[in-house]
């Protein structure tokens, strides 16, 4: 919409919009009773491209504290992997569980 100063500039009034960051999910592991040690670490470094180290400690948390999380994503990104854990896993005939939260 032009400015009428009555100056005659005839300039449009300037709007900045700043654009937000989107919003973090996290990705979480459940422990169950069936799925293997080995199996989880191997989604780990399949799926989420983590290192042997880090997969197993993550791994490590899974087993003892219940739940482990995996890492902070995008929704789509978070969703998708999330995705693929379980049907990597219902492959595998595991019943691993996945969950995406916001952070």
């Amino acid at each position: 919409m032009p400015h009428n100063d009555g100056l005659g500039t005839g300039l449009a009034e300037r709007r900045v919009t700043k654009l937000a960051e989107p919003d973090n999910y996290r990705v979480v592991l459940l422990n169950d009773d069936y799925t293997t040690k080995e199996f989880v670490v191997a989604v780990l470094v399949a799926i989420f491209q983590k290192g042997v180290p880090e997969a197993t400690r993550i791994m490590e948390d899974v087993h003892k504290k219940g739940r482990g999380i995996v890492g902070m994503y995008s929704w789509d990104i978070a969703a998708t992997k999330a995705d693929q854990v379980h049907v990597l896993a219902r492959k595998n005939e595991y019943p691993l569980r996945c969950l995406v939260e916001k952070v």
